[in-house]
């Protein structure tokens, strides 16, 4: 059998653009912010202004990171110490906490074999004591926003999209991210933009964005520099604390030309997934979940569940696969997995979720990049195939 010649965590090249932006920086040594004078906007403005034109969002405000922005979406929000807030069970470790750095207390909510929000469990949770909801399309698949926001909006309770993974899904036609009151996008490595850190938040509220841009660490008057039409600003002049999520202008001379690589990267990355999940889906022991009707999916990765595995069976795969080359990982089978819920000891006492429990028991995860070609996508299939093959005896 073949082995693939690259790694599936392997970013895909920084444009030359960026390297020339870059060395540019450095010979000026003009790496923050807030150095540019008002009339003459820093790379990390310019950023901000074209992610939001990009992703159809009045304003965007670029940080250190996408926890950064679930956090501060939260404080923005007026979010108080002992708030209740909804999560997905099924999401990664930084949600919750973003949420206890907030002050808050996370809830968390079932999900379903599709990785998706489970609606009855949510709609329980969703009571008079919840104060905001944070919903993370986890790698990349997006739950009933339709059905959300409606039960949401009938209770006024304002919901946070964790789009981490989504960048370039949409749902009914509309970008995610942009369906809540706020959404967070992330540009670490692994993602569809690779800045190697860094996050962006974005609204259509002018009262979100004031506070955000305070909070995020524009002391002084250097809101001013963010050229955004809003006369929140003044208000909030040293009525908020600085918490210093700030981007720098390195990581958005970085990330600004690779916004132009985004729908070639959704076209290839969908491409790529649909075209793993036909093969996989011929094996009996595999079951790939479709995506809902209103979804179009940017995946960069492929789920998929083991039918009739046991723990051992499932450990055995993940070996054989290692082996191979075409590591398979399951969620819930290895140590310390920050996307597993029970490893999450700093948010008190865990609940009894016995639905995603059950499902991180038996989902699996590949990193599937756009860049990757035919040949490539064949060695994975035939790696992930042979080695459920031989696991079941087939």
């Amino acid at each position: 059998m073949n082995k693939l010649s690259t790694s599936v965590y392997d970013a895909e090249p920084i444009p030359a653009q960026a390297l020339q932006e870059v060395e540019r920086l450095l010979s000026s040594g003009d790496l923050f912010r807030y150095t540019a004078p008002e009339d003459d906007p820093s790379p990390v403005v310019r950023l901000e202004e074209e992610f939001a034109e990009f992703i159809g969002a009045r304003y965007a405000l670029a940080l250190n990171s996408c926890s950064s922005a679930i956090f501060l979406s939260l404080r923005s929000l007026g979010i108080k110490p002992g708030d209740k807030v909804l999560i997905p069970a099924f999401t990664f470790a930084a949600v919750p906490s973003a949420v206890v750095h907030a002050g808050a207390q996370p809830i968390l909510v079932e999900v379903g074999d599709n990785y998706r929000i489970d609606m009855e469990d949510f709609a329980a949770k969703l009571t008079d004591h919840v104060a905001a909801v944070v919903i993370s399309h986890m790698r990349g698949h997006t739950s009933d926003m339709d059905a959300i926001m409606a039960l949401c909006e009938a209770r006024g309770v304002p919901v946070v999209e964790d789009a981490a993974h989504s960048l370039g899904t949409t749902w009914n036609g509309c970008n995610i991210g942009t369906i809540g009151k706020v959404g967070c996008f992330s540009f670490q490595s692994y993602k569809l933009v690779n800045g190697g850190e860094g996050g962006i938040l974005i609204t259509d509220d002018e009262d979100v964005i004031a506070r955000a841009v305070i909070m995020s660490g524009a002391y002084e008057h250097n809101w001013r520099k963010h050229r955004l039409p809003s006369n929140a600003f003044a208000k909030y002049q040293n009525a908020l604390p600085l918490y210093n999520l700030r981007m720098n202008n390195l990581s958005a001379a970085i990330i600004r030309p690779q916004l132009a690589e985004i729908p070639r990267r959704v076209r290839d990355g969908r491409a790529n997934h649909d075209y793993v999940a036909a093969s996989l889906r011929a094996s009996p022991h595999i079951e790939v979940p479709a995506p809902l009707p209103r979804e179009e999916r940017a995946p960069d990765s492929i789920q998929f569940n083991l039918v009739d595995f046991t723990a051992d069976e499932a450990r055995r795969l993940m070996a054989l696969s290692a082996a191979k080359g075409t590591p398979i990982s399951v969620f819930g089978l290895h140590q310390d997995n920050a996307r597993a819920f029970w490893n999450w000891q700093f948010i008190g006492n865990i609940p009894n979720l016995p639905k995603t429990r059950a499902m991180l028991m038996k989902a699996c995860d590949m990193r599937l990049p756009a860049r990757l070609r035919k040949p490539e996508l064949d060695i994975i299939i035939d790696g992930v195939l042979s080695s459920v093959a031989e696991v079941k005896g087939a």
